[in-house]
């Protein structure tokens, strides 16, 4: 096999991954750090922006927190009812804490400010809808001087991550907490297995390798747009079929092991290389008009050589894979025994995961075993206890990261994230500008089918 030559890298460190981001940026967060808080009230006001099944189960674990005063004060999303049927489903498990009125419950674009606009400073908004507005309702959330908790991914592209990272230094300097739901990060089985990690337990790592492989989930197929609804807005409803929106369902549904087995190695890749494959346009449905390949491997290189393989399939029929791994010289880790980030972690001496070789495996606390929650519990402490807390840098790296996987396999070309940074495409630069009457930023064709990847064919555009 012919060697490759190996690409320059950069983003080394934090600096280096800053370094594109502009001075004024940087300039406008000079100057004394703003401390806000809850003022008036025991209780800590929540926010939710994006009314959907993750929006629901974000707020569901913000009003969990044990030994805490929080309420859901006001819900706002783009399509009518979601407000009301998510409130309605929360009011029943929480009672009178989520209980919000008709006259705070926003329909709209703009729904986002009116929501942020009910809150005091030092509350919380949660963000929860599809990323590529992610920047745009964080940028408002640091200038009402409010806490947030993002959703993943939260950018999509090189562009929006640049922008992502210059507003985050502005909430940096006004002491905002900021979770990102990353919840791998608070997984306690993971956590301890980090530690051995570095104590030296597994030794040198040697490699790592992660697969999401299991049928066609959530919006990963589409079909041609049905009458009724705006291309705008069928995007939005089914945003894992669309680049612009989400990342598509790489970006969307792979995040998490591709983060937390960087957090394992303790490195950011300096590039990768990638293939995918769109086996199925057509199905007992009909013709699927999404942007979304059937499979992915993609193989991401470390400044030292290390690989993280990750494969992923969304295929009905085919083995189910659905877990991760670190190799090392003194044996293997399983990661995430099952999903994202499911319990136990174990080490195992030598590359064999048999019984009679288990050296180690987590003990987890029953009510410890949910990262969802765990991520909650310490954002409400850091809000509650003015605890420095901000997990967007990390939280733009991995999604970066992800993105630059995706890329790879989308243009058949070897991509770093310095690349990603400086040459990737902006999807949608005018997101936030957009209305109920705007056009959406990707057009179908006369047949109604959207553009594609076409490796190869374009360069260092996905499509």
């Amino acid at each position: 096999m012919r060697a490759m030559s190996k690409p320059r890298t950069v983003l080394s460190s934090r600096r280096d991954f800053l370094v594109t981001t502009s001075a004024a940026a940087a300039a406008a967060c000079a100057g004394p750090s703003f401390q806000p808080h809850v003022a008036g009230s025991d209780r800590i006001r929540v926010a939710l922006v994006g009314c959907g099944g993750r929006g629901g189960g974000a707020a569901a674990n913000a009003l969990s927190v044990q030994g805490e005063q929080v309420e859901l004060w006001a819900a706002a999303d783009v399509f009518a009812g979601k407000p009301e049927a998510t409130v309605d489903a929360l009011e029943e498990q929480f009672g009178a804490r989520a209980a919000v009125p008709k006259e705070r419950q926003f329909v709209g674009f703009d729904g986002y400010k009116q929501a942020m606009d009910s809150l005091r400073p030092g509350d919380i908004v949660i963000l929860t809808t599809p990323p590529a507005f992610r920047w745009v309702h964080y940028a408002y959330a640091i200038e009402k001087d409010l806490n947030v908790f993002m959703e993943k991914p939260v950018t999509v592209d090189g562009p929006s991550a640049k922008r992502m990272l210059a507003l985050n230094e502005k909430a940096k300097a006004k002491g905002l907490k900021v979770g990102v739901g990353l919840m791998s990060r608070h997984n306690f089985g993971m956590q301890e297995l980090k530690k051995r990690i570095e104590d030296g337990e597994l030794g040198e790592i040697l490699m790592l390798r992660g697969y999401r492989m299991h049928g066609p989930a959530a919006f990963f197929r589409s079909l041609k747009k049905p009458d009724g609804i705006s291309d705008l807005m069928y995007q939005i409803q089914r945003f894992h079929s669309f680049l612009w929106a989400s990342g598509g369902n790489f970006s969307d549904f792979n995040i998490h092991i591709i983060d937390h087995l960087c957090w394992m190695k303790g490195a950011w890749p300096a590039w990768a290389q990638g293939i995918g494959g769109r086996h199925y346009r057509e199905g007992k449905e009909g013709v699927y008009v999404d942007q979304n390949l059937d499979s992915y491997g993609i193989e991401y290189v470390f400044d030292d050589g290390t690989r993280l393989f990750f494969d992923g399939r969304t295929i009905d029929g085919c083995k189910h894979m659905y877990a991760s791994y670190a190799h090392g010289t003194k044996g293997v880790a399983v990661v995430s025994a099952h999903d994202d980030c499911g319990l136990p972690s174990a080490i195992y001496k030598g590359q064999r995961m048999e019984a009679a070789n288990l050296a180690w495996q987590s003990q987890v606390k029953k009510e410890d075993e949910n990262p969802y929650q765990n991520e909650w519990n310490v954002l409400i402490k850091a809000v509650r206890d003015g605890l420095e807390h901000n997990e967007v840098d990390h939280g733009v790296r991995t999604s970066l990261i992800t993105a630059m996987g995706r890329m790879a396999a989308h243009t058949g070309q070897v991509v770093t994230p310095q690349q990603m940074l400086d040459e990737g495409m902006e999807f949608a630069p005018d997101v936030d500008k957009l209305t109920m009457d705007s056009p959406a930023p990707l057009l179908a064709d006369a047949n109604g089918r959207y553009p594609v990847p076409m490796p190869g064919q374009k360069g260092m555009r996905e499509y």
